[in-house]
This record gives structure tokens, C-alpha cells and sequence, in this order.
């Protein structure tokens, strides 16, 4: 029996408190809203809030300081052909702390690059995060205390929406919850390590990882069910998610994110479609889910569609794996080819950002290239995630229609409304907010927390999908049909977006914007 997406609808305004959707909206807009209170009236220090997870052993910073004062002996002949002496006397400083893999000094020297900024800043910013990741540190009372009282703030406040909501065994969620919440601080202890960071293999891997190994072995208990809610946690994550969304940082790459953005969306996620459809015999939703999920932005879009067609939860958590498994070689493979065949610094940028599928496995993959095709990838990661609530919008209405012409159902406005995932909403409100509404100190100040919170629900969401996926289940899933549509669109959105990062970021029909 399949389990849909979204919550049967509750009329009239028991639904702004009952809906999941809604919840993940109040839920959101509560964590930003006390964001906000704390930086403007000093109630926290917020900057003692996130606990740290980024960890290396010494040997593991020894083995990096070759490589290190290679790229630094780069930079400083650089700056000395600008003439920037100052660069080149912390460089040099830098380099000769390195040769001596003194991990404290090394820490130092890299601390008096960092305010440098561009490629300088960007190697002492590495070096220095690092050096710092003594692995001790992250066991310290007072890191560990920082994850415990996030922990508890989201377990009143998922528990108190659950009670609004209804229909759920609280006690179990109350002892399960606790035991979800230490397998992603887990998973994401494994993602600090410098090996992990270095790749670019984010905590939503180690996540889906960790709960497919639990999943798929021991198996996961009756009793901690009630806390594997996936779409309660993306939801309000993604909700929070939109104030990092911001409309000037998009146009920084002019028009032409944008535009490439919106024509990878429409064609990746048509030729999905048809071949999934028409091809290889997929149903429709299972179809459309694969599609977003390719097309757009990975999980967070499949979820937004399996909501705004009441999609069925398995199929949803086999397109979330399917997401996540092609992502990984990709992250390394992609970087690799860029420099392999010269592909210019912005172009390989834009690609990088029109095809992985999370804006952290953009920024990593793109710093291995280099600045700018970093901040490329990324202004084009986030016009692609701005899609997420066109798209939902216009499969609600499309779902809407197809059913109508089914049941014999008119699709009115109001049924229209009642299938449009509400967290979209949210999403939106948070961007517009942080993008118009608020001065950009205040916006600054307030990024790091949030994308802390954000980070901790999407690592509850993650570990959610792989305690719920069994690999046995996938395999018999339609199949394989639904995996070979998504593999083979994945192929055509590699080709298709190369094309278009060429022809908009090339200098082949727009200047080259400036970008550095």
C-alpha cells in the first residue's frame, strides 16, 4: 500500500496548525525569527552556538604541507609580479612554517593570510581550518554541549508541532528522536574529517550512508519509526533554507545564471519525463519525482514534488539514494575533467553548478578548480534552487488538472491550493526577507547559525531516508527502469549543461562576465 507524500487536508483553519507542510513553515520562521531576536537584542552570542566538526590528524596535516607550499610558492610569484609585497612576505612566512609542519605555527601564519582575501585568503582559509581541527576538540563539554542544546531545542519543538498535528505515538518519537539526532552528529563527525572535506563528500552522504548500513543489516526498530520522519525535517529545513537564498548574490552573475538555470530545468527535466513515460514505461509520479530530482536540485526538489503531487514516500526514498549515489563520483570526476581539457575557470564554474545537486558539493568541487569557477557553480546553483517553488507551483496545478480529467473533478483554484506544498511558501517568504526586507549586516550575521540549523535538519532528513530504504525493495522497484532513466537523463544533463555554460559563460554570445 503506498504512503503519500502529503497529509490528507484539514479544512478551514485547523489546517494552519494540523498540516505537516504548515508546521515545517512555523517551525522554520520560529528558528529564524529567534535567529534574528538573538543578533539584535544580544540574547546569544551566536557565534557559540555551532559546534565545530572539522577534524585532522597530524599526519594528515604533514601530508597536505607539500602541496600546500606548492600552491603558496605559486601565489607569491604572482603577487610579486603585482607588486603586493606585503602578500609576499606572509606568504613567504607561511611557506616557512609549512616546510617545518609545525601544526601550531602553521595555524598562525595562515591566520595572517586569511584577511588577505582572493586565492591567498582562500589557501590560508584551508590551511587554517585544518590545522585548527584538533580531533580532540570536537569531544571537548563545551562543542559537545553546543550539539545537546540544539538537540533539545529541535526535539520541543518537532514534538510540540507533532502534538498539533496528531496521529503520532509521541513517547516513542520522544526516545527515538534522541537516538536519530546522535546517528547524524555521527555521520557528520565522519564528514569533518579532512579527507571527506577535501573530496568534497558532504555529511548527507555519511547520513544516508550510515542509516542504509543500519537499514540494511541489523534493521531498524518498530519502537524508533516514529522519529524516521523525513519530509517533517527537510521541510523545515528547506523552509530555513530560503534565507540563504539571496536575490543580489544571484544576480551577481548578471542574467546569465539565471538564463542557463531556467533552460537546464526545462530541458533535463522534459527529456526525463519522456524517456521515463514514454520509454521505459514509469508512472507519472514516480516519473516527475525523478525528473525534479535530476533536473533541479536534487532531494529537496523530489521532495517538494512528491508533495505537490501526493506522490508515494517509497518511491520518494529511492529517487532521494538514487540523487546522492550518481552525486559522488561526479563530485570528483567533473573537477577532474575541467582541467584535464582546459575547460575555461567560469565555464567549468557554471557546469559545476547546473549538474551536482547540493550547493555545499558545488562550492567543494569548485574550489578544486578555483575561485571563480566556485562562485560561479554557486550563483548557478542558487538560480536553479529558486526553481524549486516555480516548479512545485506548476506541477501542482498540472497533477491537479490530470487528476481532475481522471475523477471528473473540476480543478478549481481551491484545489489547486489545497495540493501546493505549503513549506514552498515558506521558502519563499524567507528568501524575499532576507534579500529586500533586511539590512545586510544583520543578514551576514546571522548566516552562520542558520545554516546550522538548516544543516541539522537536513542531517535528520538524510538519516531518515536511509533508515527507511531498503536495498532490496530498489532493486525490485519497477525493475531498475526508474535507475536507468535517471542515470541516462543524469548523462544528457552533463552534455546539455556543458553546452549551455560554453555558449552563456564563454564569451561565444555574452561578454564574459567578471567574475573572480
Amino acid at each position: 500500500m503506498e504512503e503519500k507524500c502529503a497529509l490528507p487536508q484539514k479544512k478551514g483553519l485547523s489546517d494552519l496548525i494540523k498540516n505537516e507542510d504548515w508546521l515545517a513553515v512555523w517551525i522554520g520562521f520560529l528558528l529564524i525569527a529567534l535567529a534574528l531576536a538573538s543578533q539584535q537584542w544580544k540574547l546569544l552570542d551566536l557565534t557559540k552556538v555551532t559546534p565545530s566538526f572539522k577534524w585532522a590528524t597530524d599526519s594528515q596535516i604533514e601530508s597536505r604541507t607539500e602541496n600546500w607550499a606548492v600552491t603558496a610558492d605559486a601565489l607569491v610569484k604572482d603577487a610579486e609580479g603585482r607588486e603586493e609585497m606585503g602578500t609576499v612576505k606572509r606568504l613567504n612566512a607561511l611557506k616557512e612554517t609549512l616546510a617545518k609542519k609545525d601544526r601550531g605555527e602553521i595555524l598562525k601564519a595562515a591566520e595572517k593570510v586569511s584577511p588577505i582575501g582572493g586565492l591567498p585568503g582562500a589557501l590560508a582559509k584551508e590551511i587554517a581550518g585544518h590545522s585548527k581541527g584538533v580531533p580532540g576538540n570536537i569531544f571537548t563539554w563545551d562543542n559537545i554541549s553546543r550539539s545537546i542544546q540544539i538537540g533539545v531545542v529541535f526535539l520541543i519543538i518537532a514534538t510540540v508541532g507533532l502534538v498539533l498535528m496528531g496521529g503520532v505515538p509521541l513517547g516513542k518519537f520522544i526516545i527515538g528522536f534522541p537516538i536519530i539526532f546522535l546517528l547524524a552528529w555521527f555521520s557528520r563527525f565522519l564528514a569533518g574529517n579532512a579527507i571527506p572535506v577535501d573530496w568534497g563528500f558532504e555529511y548527507v552522504v555519511f547520513c544516508l550512508i550510515v542509516g542504509l548500513l543500519i537499514s540494511n543489516t541489523v534493521g531498524v526498530p518498530e519502537w524508533l519509526m516514529p522519529a524516521v520522519r523525513t519530509e517533517y525535517y527537510i521541510k523545515s529545513g528547506l523552509v530555513i533554507l530560503g534565507a540563504g537564498i539571496l536575490f543580489f548574490e544571484i544576480l551577481q552573475g548578471g542574467a546569465l545564471g539565471i538564463i542557463q538555470g531556467v533552460l537546464v530545468v526545462a530541458a533535463v527535466w522534459y527529456f526525463c519525463f519522456w524517456l521515463a513515460t514514454k520509454i521505459l514505461k514509469v508512472d507519472d509520479d514516480f516519473a516527475a519525482m525523478l525528473s525534479s530530482g535530476v533536473a533541479i536540485c536534487g532531494v529537496s526538489a523530489a521532495i517538494a514534488t512528491c508533495g505537490a503531487i501526493e506522490g508515494d514516500k517509497k518511491k520518494l526514498s529511492y529517487v532521494a539514494s538514487l540523487v546522492l549515489i550518481v552525486a559522488v563520483p561526479m563530485m570528483v570526476i567533473e573537477p577532474w575533467v575541467i582541467k584535464y581539457f582546459g575547460i575555461p575557470e567560469l565555464v567549468g564554474g557554471a557546469w559545476i553548478g547546473g549538474t551536482l545537486d547540493t550547493s555545499g558539493s558545488v562550492v567543494a568541487a569548485g574550489a578544486l578548480v578555483g575561485e571563480a569557477a566556485m562562485k560561479t557553480g554557486v550563483i548557478v546553483k542558487f538560480s536553479q534552487n529558486v526553481l524549486i517553488g516555480v516548479a512545485a507551483f506548476v506541477l501542482s496545478i498540472l497533477w491537479t488538472v490530470k487528476k481532475g480529467a481522471a475523477t471528473g473533478q473540476k480543478a478549481t483554484v481551491g484545489i489547486i491550493w489545497e495540493r501546493f506544498p505549503k513549506f514552498v511558501l515558506g521558502f519563499i517568504v524567507a528568501s524575499t526577507v532576507f534579500s529586500f526586507m533586511l539590512h545586510i549586516d544583520t543578514v551576514s550575521a546571522t548566516k552562520g547559525i542558520l545554516g546550522e540549523l538548516r544543516t541539522w535538519w537536513f542531517a535528520l532528513a538524510f538519516m531518515s531516508i536511509g533508515l527507511e530504504t531498503n536495498f532490496g525493495d530498489i532493486a525490485r522497484m519497477e525493475g531498475g527502469r526508474p535507475a536507468l532513466a535517471f542515470i541516462t537523463a543524469q548523462a544528457f544533463n552533463v552534455v546539455w549543461t556543458l553546452i549551455l555554460a560554453y555558449l552563456l559563460f564563454g564569451g561565444y554570445i555574452f561578454p564574459i562576465p567578471d567574475i573572480r
